[in-house]
């Protein structure tokens, strides 16, 4: 971690003093690591007052058996300075609850469910969160890396 702190981090830090728990710009990507529970507001800050217009990507990183277990990243841009920040995560490791950002962005609807169906982590406040890359009886969340490689599941076919 350098010493100098960038815009945004700074801009965080006035508006949420103890939110960005860590940082760093390593080969020019600049990512914060910042409190669960105040990525709304952090997601509203950078949106509204930074700039940050497009949310382009949010996943997950399950990294058992490290604690705390899951990380959720957002990847936000500001398309009028072409500006990229990674913005991550740690939800509670026994029932993963984070904000949803549908609310400010549309496409968090879709990014949000594919998040909950492969990795179970949970975003409150989410309009309709069910499955969206799996089928609704499937049991589990197989990019967890407890999920068993050789679980079966079951047969589901056509509705007669």
């Amino acid at each position: 971690m350098s010493d100098e702190k960038f815009p945004e981090q700074l801009a965080i830090e006035k508006r949420f003093p103890a939110a960005v728990l860590d940082w760093h710009a390593q080969h020019g990507d600049r990512t914060l690591l910042v409190e669960h529970d105040r990525i709304l507001d952090i997601a509203r800050l950078l949106k509204d007052d930074l700039g940050y217009n497009v949310l382009l990507d949010l996943t997950a990183v399950d990294y058992l058996p490290r604690k705390p277990r899951f990380e959720v990243v957002y990847h936000f841009m500001n398309l009028s300075t072409l500006a990229r920040l990674r913005v991550k995560v740690q939800p509670d490791d026994e029932h993963p609850v984070v904000p949803s950002l549908t609310s400010l962005w549309a496409i968090a609807d879709w990014y949000e469910r594919e998040v909950w169906d492969l990795f179970g982590v949970k975003f409150h406040g989410h309009p309709n969160l069910k499955r969206i890359m799996l089928y609704e009886e499937f049991k589990g969340h197989p990019l967890r890396k407890d999920y068993p490689k050789t679980k079966r599941q079951p047969l589901i076919g056509p509705e007669n």
